[in-house]
């Protein structure tokens, strides 16, 4: 089990030091399997530190077109989220009966039983390939699946190959306000940042493995098999504590490096959601005051720039 804590570690690392690291976690807890909680929380943080500062001194791209990357990987991602049980009973063909996402007619599949109207593709396909475009570094392929997204949300001929739930269902439920597929700011900064990154060349970006999308497949099958959908508590709760997760390493990546570059995904997502927020605050989900929600969205912001400037100004001090 401690072979887990190392996956927190850049490749490099775990050739140069990585047996080092397991022999000396089991001379200093012998006959354990796993370190207690406060080593491995350690551990993983020393991890998530490494492999920031891989980054920040990886000189082949620019620091903010690497954050446009990630800003496009994050909307892509929160674009995905409300949908992962709708493509997944897809993909299988499994009817979802009662539990289709708000759908006029339960499902809208072929195969559905009961009264159903037939749609093409589920919407959530489009983020999805968006999502992997991005991760393998084309954002050649992810420029017309973000453009799609568009135009499923601004026509109504959307309707006859996503269904309702392309032009006017329910979206993303956050800490905010409801984003429906309609509401073109996440799907417009989405395609903004595709055509940036299609405009440079693609060996300027990152591209990672198929490995990360395992955690997309594997929340697709909780999704699907356990039918939570975004207005569900468990959604809710889950979903925080993902966000919370997701703030908290890009403040160490930031603390470790001085590099504002993990600033511009948070400063984006703020942005789409604060302004769903502010145009919809009827449409507000309850989950938490509407002051506290817009707090947790632009205090991290200012933060970020600042733990940003002091590690810079300790750097140039040493």
């Amino acid at each position: 089990m401690n072979r887990l804590l190392l996956a927190a570690y850049p490749e490099p690392y775990r050739s140069r030091q990585g047996d080092e690291l397991l022999a000396c976690l089991a001379e200093a807890y012998p006959g354990r399997s796993w370190p207690p909680p406060r080593e491995a929380a350690a551990l993983v943080r020393a991890g998530v530190q490494a492999r920031a500062r891989a980054v920040a001194d990886d000189t082949g791209r620019p620091w903010w077109l690497d954050g446009i990357h990630l800003a496009a990987l994050a909307l892509a991602a929160l674009a995905l989220v409300p949908y992962l049980q709708d493509v997944w009973h897809w993909a299988l063909r499994i009817d979802p009966g009662q539990h289709a996402i708000a759908f006029r007619f339960s499902g809208w599949y072929p195969w559905a039983e009961g009264p159903t109207q037939t749609r093409l593709l589920p919407y959530g396909l489009l983020p999805l390939a968006c999502l992997i475009a991005l991760l393998r570094g084309r954002p050649w392929i992810a420029l017309p699946a973000a453009a799609a997204m568009i135009w499923a949300g601004a026509t109504s001929h959307g309707r006859i190959l996503f269904g309702d739930e392309g032009k006017a269902g329910l979206s993303y439920y956050g800490l905010g306000a409801p984003i429906t597929a309609r509401d073109l700011v996440l799907s417009g900064t989405l395609c903004a940042a595709c055509a940036v990154l299609a405009l440079c060349r693609s060996s300027r970006l990152r591209r990672r493995s198929y490995g990360w999308l395992a955690p997309v497949v594997l929340a697709m099958f909780m999704a699907g098999s356990l039918h939570i959908i975004s207005v569900s508590p468990a959604f809710q709760r889950g979903l925080f504590v993902l966000e919370a997760t997701a703030l908290l390493g890009a403040w160490v990546a930031t603390a470790a490096t001085g590099d504002h570059r993990w600033l511009i995904p948070v400063a984006v997502v703020a942005v789409v959601r604060t302004q769903a927020i502010v145009v919809q605050p009827e449409s507000f989900m309850r989950s938490f005051p509407e002051l506290v929600v817009l707090l947790l969205l632009i205090v991290p912001l200012p933060a970020l720039a600042v733990t940003a400037q002091r590690r810079q100004g300790r750097a140039l001090a040493e």
